[in-house]
């Protein structure tokens, strides 16, 4: 897990090259501590700053030289011994034991195609000097970032937001339909779109190619829903197939030269990959790492831990609660290695979990992002069945499931009207008007029609839900805070459900695979793996998600003054409304308390970041 940064630029001199280069590398040095620098040749310059997890030599430095190319990579490809194999027998030779060095054989191999035999997270930048051409790639979900920016034929390019501020010419001009949709979702960025107009990020799933100075940006892969057949298997195949690729998952996700480490949440997600890691490597000790709150009405999932721990002796656990004096003193670092608006306090509690992994000694750890958003792990992932069942006249089966989700989450009277009313929203509309529908609800306060539009796509209202969670809603928020929070620390966060086979193979199950008849989520996973499962931990039926006090006790405690807000700084939004809100919060009115830390966060970001 690295940081990189770098340049297309035939206007500027060598040393202009490396005085940017260098001041580049050093505002993300905390991605990769332990070495860095940088190649120049006429208009290129890649940037590396290096934090050692595979071959932890001096050889494997970067940027890393490799008959004719010259690659700066961020990222890990956890099938390299399978690759490397195959690229041996082709007739490839290497001197290192790094995975770095493999990608630069399968592209001598393969060419641009070589990403389609990855499995791994990665953003990286290569220079192919007989062919003059800068092949950039992004991993599959966009779990590690990449930006650029042009002015004319030069193109910069690095892992965070500020280390292009630092371009000459850097063009501040506010995305404000990109805050907007951050003030009403929480989303970061939509597409190549950022909070800065002329500053563009490489979606997930694409490859970007500097030749002949000219741009070319390509999707490499997708979930085909059009042409992804529907599983023939039984469901007892289903279980054994699933479990059989997240097992494998695991197992990739888990090589490493350096000490693994879990982010336990209690949850089914993180306590699933805990199981998978100790029945793979029964012998190995793995810290496991939990922040709780105590007190009525908090969430503390330390019982659901001590579970896993009881059944696996093998995890070493380590708590930890953050008290006011440490959220107070942890603020603004958080702020600013966010890059944008902190849209979340949970994004914020994250903070704590990786300085509590970096304080007990471990730089890799695996987390659970990801299985929500494909196995239907959120309740208005039942609104999508929901209404396809009241759309095709299947009203007892969607009286059933309404009444056992119901039953479940303890629904009140009016709880349980508000669910059947979206449901039978969503029977009489797309994905698109669902969150058009959503966006609205936030007006006169943002001003403007929701300017993105989500493609209706083949396959089941749920199908398409969850497609959109990935790539275009839930999923890319937090991964986005999951790479910042844990770079802070000079960690790299694995997250072994984001795996395109095991996604794939999600995808043919039906509906009720993933959500059962009796409103059950993420079905699939916890039958496959109800047997190396706690017991307690297969029953809990309840998502809970990270749960924090912010958006009252700390907004209230000890991040008060950010309600000193300076409405004129957000000229594009209604005034006024946004005001209101906030008085009202101050009032005792905590209704919209997450859109009130929502403007407080954007009004601190505007005052102390642009």
């Amino acid at each position: 897990m690295c940081g990189i940064a770098g340049m297309v630029d035939g206007r500027s001199t060598a040393d202009e090259k490396a005085e940017l280069i260098g001041r580049m590398l050093k505002s993300i040095n905390h991605r990769g501590p332990e070495a860095s620098s940088f190649f120049i040749e006429d208009q290129i310059c890649l940037g590396h700053n290096r934090l050692k997890i595979i071959d932890l030599s001096e050889e494997a430095n970067q940027p890393f030289h490799y008959e004719g190319l010259v690659i700066a990579f961020n990222g890990e490809i956890y099938n390299y011994i399978e690759l490397k194999v195959t690229l041996q027998k082709a007739g490839h030779q290497f001197r290192t034991s790094s995975d770095t060095e493999v990608l630069c054989a399968a592209y001598m191999e393969w060419g641009e195609n070589c990403v389609d035999r990855f499995i791994g997270m990665w953003s990286f930048a290569l220079w192919d000097k007989q062919r003059n051409k800068l092949f950039c790639s992004r991993d599959r979900f966009g779990i590690k970032p990449f930006y650029f920016y042009q002015i004319g034929e030069s193109m910069w390019f690095g892992s965070e937001i500020k280390a292009l501020k630092l371009i000459h010419g850097f063009n501040f001009e506010l995305n404000t339909a990109q805050l907007n949709r951050g003030l009403a979702f929480g989303w970061v960025e939509n597409e190549e779109q950022t909070a800065y107009k002329h500053l563009k990020t490489l979606p997930a799933a694409h490859n970007l190619v500097w030749e002949n100075n000219r741009i070319t940006i390509k999707q490499y892969w997708d979930i085909d829903l059009q042409n992804i057949k529907k599983s023939s298997l039984t469901w007892e195949e289903k279980k054994e197939t699933f479990k059989s690729l997240f097992m494998d998952s695991v197992k990739l996700h888990s090589r490493s030269d350096v000490a693994n480490g879990i982010c336990l949440s209690g949850g089914l997600d993180s306590s699933a990959i805990a199981s998978a890691f100790c029945n793979l490597y029964p012998e190995t000790k793995i810290k496991s790492f939990t922040i709780f709150f105590e007190g009525a009405g908090k969430v503390d999932e330390r019982p659901f831990v001590r579970e896993v721990v009881k059944k696996y002796p093998n995890v070493v656990p380590y708590y930890y609660e953050p008290k006011a004096n440490d959220v107070a003193d942890l603020w603004h670092s958080a702020a600013y290695q966010s890059d944008v608006p902190v849209w979340g306090s949970s994004h914020l509690a994250g903070f704590f979990v990786m300085r509590l992994a970096k304080e007990n000694g471990v730089t890799v750890v695996n987390d659970g992002q990801g299985a929500d958003e494909y196995l239907g792990g959120y309740l208005h992932s039942i609104y999508r069945i929901l209404g396809t069942k009241i759309g095709s006249g299947k009203f007892g089966q969607a009286l059933k499931l309404l009444n056992g989700v119901a039953s479940r989450e303890n629904f009140s009277a009016g709880k349980k009207l508000d669910f059947l009313a979206k449901g039978i929203a969503s029977a009489f509309s797309d994905e698109d008007m669902m969150l058009q529908l959503e966006y609205r609800k936030y007006q006169p306060l943002l001003q403007d029609e929701m300017s993105i539009h989500v493609a209706k796509k083949p396959g089941s209202k749920l199908d398409n839900f969850l497609y959109h969670l990935i790539f275009n809603t839930t999923l890319q928020p937090i991964l986005y805070f999951e790479d910042r929070k844990s770079m802070q620390y000079s960690i790299e966060s694995r997250v072994p459900f984001l795996n395109h086979q095991l996604i794939e193979f999600a995808f043919s199950l039906t509906d009720e695979d993933r959500i059962s008849p009796k409103a059950e989520t993420k079905y699939i996973l916890r039958e496959s793996v109800k047997d190396i499962l706690p017991y307690d931990i297969y029953a809990r039926k309840d998502k809970k998600g990270f749960v924090t006090p912010g958006e009252v006790e700390w907004l209230n405690g000890p991040l008060k003054h950010l309600l000193d807000i300076d409405y004129k700084k957000m000229d594009w939004i209604n005034a006024q409304v946004a005001k209101k809100t906030v008085d009202e919060y101050k009032a005792g009115n905590i209704k919209n308390a997450a859109l009130v830390w929502r403007i407080a966060c954007l009004d601190y970001w505007l005052k102390n970041f642009n």
